[in-house]
């Protein structure tokens, strides 16, 4: 937000320092952002090894004072996603110390559902669900991250021409 303030005052003042600067910052955030997406696609056995278990170790963190976004978050997870746990429910007996899971893996919600037998939880792994929903929905990601690199190349485009453009006024005037 801060670097398009600055290529609005930039184009509204026709002023080539902030002009330059919006440019080389987007230029930054542009090749960054395709560095990361390279790095992701050439890492991904690695990235998919440590999201699982660092997934893990954040189901400790479930119901703790400080971590209601975190507990929201994979209560929401498991029953939109009708799973449980990371790689199947056993997860939850580490967390618990005990034959138990959250109620949110329960196949009918009620209180303290998640104290009963297994049979009536999920057994889908969320991290293989999620996966597979993001697998499936692959080409809407890619179109967004594609329009969004067209976007950065043409406010630098834009950036660039009306640096010229005020360059050159400049120099006409002198």
């Amino acid at each position: 937000m801060a670097i398009g303030f600055v290529g609005c005052i930039g184009a509204i003042k026709e002023n080539k320092c902030l002009l330059l600067t919006f440019f080389v910052l987007l230029l930054l955030v542009f090749l960054l952002e395709a560095s990361l997406a390279i790095l992701f696609f050439a890492y991904t056995d690695k990235i998919d090894r440590y999201a699982q278990r660092d997934l893990k170790k954040g189901l400790h963190l479930y119901g703790t004072p400080g971590n209601v976004g975190l507990t929201n978050a994979w209560s929401i997870i498991q029953t939109d996603f009708r799973c449980c746990g990371v790689s199947n429910y056993t997860d939850w007996f580490e967390v618990y110390n005990a034959t138990r899971v959250p109620d949110s893996c329960c196949l009918e919600f009620s209180e303290s559902c998640g104290l009963h037998a297994p049979g009536t939880w999920w057994k889908a792994p969320c991290y293989e669900t999620v996966k597979v929903w993001l697998q499936e929905n692959l080409l809407a990601v890619g179109v967004f991250g594609l329009c969004t690199a067209l976007v950065q190349i043409l406010g630098l485009t834009f950036a660039m021409t009306m640096y010229c453009q005020v360059v050159k006024a400049d120099t006409y005037c002198a």
